[in-house]
């Protein structure tokens, strides 16, 4: 492996890239940004708007969709003088949509968690400075809760922001929020006053909570996991309405039951020969955690459920292979 495939190996991302000092290419990282702000197939946006959105000028933003639309990225509409999500672009998506065996044993597992807390209970992916939800699910009566597969969360006002940038090294977390600092600064005031203590509570109990943060009226609780497919943090994380669970049941209520969902997905994500979206477990059992902290290996998904329903003792965030 080359000296830039093993620093880029450390967590996803360096903090020499984020910090604008590193080897990034920045019309690719621009064209990305654009990209970014169609949040779903139907979302149509002017120049101007992807201008205010990103924050790049509208010539060079001009100059992206002209080539996002000539690759297929994009489509541009005549009649409202708009671009859309292209073919190219669902192409790709729907590509990496294959072969969901383990997206649907993590579905149950936050189903789980759903049925004995009335909140959102999500799994999401790290993107730049918001957070992604690959699953979901919620309760019947999680009021408020809108949250849905694909949906978009800030890393600065949500706990699964929180506990992302709590687990990663010290160095990487900072960084990011120094650039955050210079590109959306209300959200670095949010999150900088508390990155210390986060971090000091996730290395003493594993999770972090947020109350009020994205609204007054919701509270959060998140607990980071360590990806050997991505080599960064996915997060798992839960909603709540703060008049129900304020923070001291928070922590005495929903913080065991997330603890043990963190432990039973680190199983699902450490036994996992390749990426979440494309993941073929047909040719090889998937190792699945026990009560009794062995492995199950079976071929038959009936009972390779019923294992991963069995609570796990949590297992603190560990420093290796670039975790805290």
């Amino acid at each position: 492996m080359g000296r830039r495939s093993e620093r880029l190996g450390k967590q996803g991302m360096l903090a020499s890239d984020l910090a604008g000092e590193g080897d990034v290419i920045q019309v690719v990282s621009r064209a990305f940004d654009v990209l970014r702000c169609f949040e779903g197939h139907e979302a149509r946006l002017g120049n101007l708007e992807i201008s205010s959105r990103c924050g790049l000028p509208r010539s060079t933003v001009s100059r992206l969709t002209h080539t996002l639309t000539r690759m297929g990225q994009l489509v541009y509409l005549p009649r409202d003088q708009k671009y859309r999500i292209g073919p190219s672009a669902v192409a790709m998506s729907t590509s990496m949509m294959k072969g969901l065996q383990l997206r649907n044993l993590i579905r149950l597992r936050l189903q789980d968690i759903a049925e004995q807390l009335p909140g959102t209970v999500g799994f999401v992916i790290p993107d730049r400075f918001h957070l992604v939800y690959l699953e979901f699910a919620r309760a019947a009566n999680a009021l408020g809760l809108n949250s849905s597969t694909g949906s978009r969360i800030a890393m600065a006002s949500t706990a699964a922001g929180h506990a992302y940038t709590a687990a990663l090294d010290a160095n990487v977390g900072d960084a990011l929020i120094a650039e955050m600092e210079r590109e959306i600064p209300e959200g670095a005031k949010l999150l900088k006053p508390r990155i210390e203590g986060n971090r000091r509570h996730l290395r003493e109990h594993g999770y972090v909570v947020a109350c009020g943060l994205w609204s007054p009226h919701i509270n959060g609780l998140a607990v980071p996991l360590w990806s050997p497919q991505y080599q960064t943090f996915v997060v798992a994380t839960i909603g709540l309405l703060s008049a129900m669970y304020d923070e001291k049941r928070l922590h005495r209520e929903v913080a065991p039951r997330m603890l043990e969902l963190g432990a039973a997905l680190g199983g699902l994500l450490e036994g996992a020969d390749s990426d979440i979206f494309t993941s073929r477990l047909e040719s090889k059992p998937l190792p699945v955690p026990a009560h009794d902290d062995k492995i199950i290996k079976t071929e038959d998904t009936n009972e390779l459920e019923a294992g991963t329903r069995r609570p796990l003792p949590a297992r603190g965030v560990r420093a290796r292979d670039g975790r805290r």
